[in-house]
């Protein structure tokens, strides 16, 4: 008896959802440690534990799944600000959240620190995955009284990725975090806070 043969690319009964994710998870690591140029459908699939047809199948060429990263971690940012973004927000409680997020993350960090690199390649991928939570942050940065809101936020972010791009590597001592932190909410008290 002849038994049908699978379709690559397809594993028996796997689950799509989850199959996708540890694709998009592994590409997401490797393309925030080495970049888009630098990393191949192949080594996605030996990451993932797929085949590269399975890759293909469930997210596309490599472009589309270079920018299901950012939708990725896009996803698991916004979930992790949301609660202090949506009522009336203390700053150092949106400033705690995004630290706890980029350390639990960090991933997040080398995938934006390699896209903005290359600032004219991948149109789009800032404004979907990265202007609108920057938005809500000026906004609350401007009823704060800061007159430039933008360059608050990206000043800001910019000085904490520089922190968090080393955890990518796993070099960043608890001390040090803690030194970050600490840094951090002190900007905003003498930024911010009332006197």
């Amino acid at each position: 008896m002849n038994t049908p043969r699978r379709r690559p690319g397809r594993p028996p009964q796997a689950d799509p959802q989850a199959t996708r994710e540890r694709i998009v998870a592994a590409a997401t690591g490797l393309f925030a440690r080495h970049g888009f140029d630098a990393v191949s459908v192949r080594q996605v699939a030996d990451a993932a534990g797929v085949d590269v047809a399975t890759v293909h199948h469930h997210t596309g060429g490599k472009a589309v799944l270079y920018e299901a990263c950012f939708a990725r971690v896009y996803a698991l940012e916004q979930r992790a600000l949301e609660p202090v973004l949506s009522s009336p927000t203390d700053l150092h409680r949106v400033l705690d959240a995004f630290l706890d997020f980029l350390e639990e993350w960090p991933e997040n960090t080398g995938l934006w620190l390699r896209r903005w690199l290359d600032p004219t390649r991948h149109r789009g991928i800032d404004e979907r995955y990265s202007m609108p939570l920057y938005e809500r942050v000026e906004r609350l940065l401007a009823a704060a009284g800061e007159p430039h809101p933008r360059v608050a936020v990206r000043s800001l972010i910019w000085a904490v990725h520089a922190h968090a791009v080393r955890a990518l590597h796993g070099e960043v001592p608890g001390e040090e975090r803690a030194a970050l932190r600490e840094f951090a909410h002190r900007w905003v008290s003498r930024m911010y806070d009332a006197p």
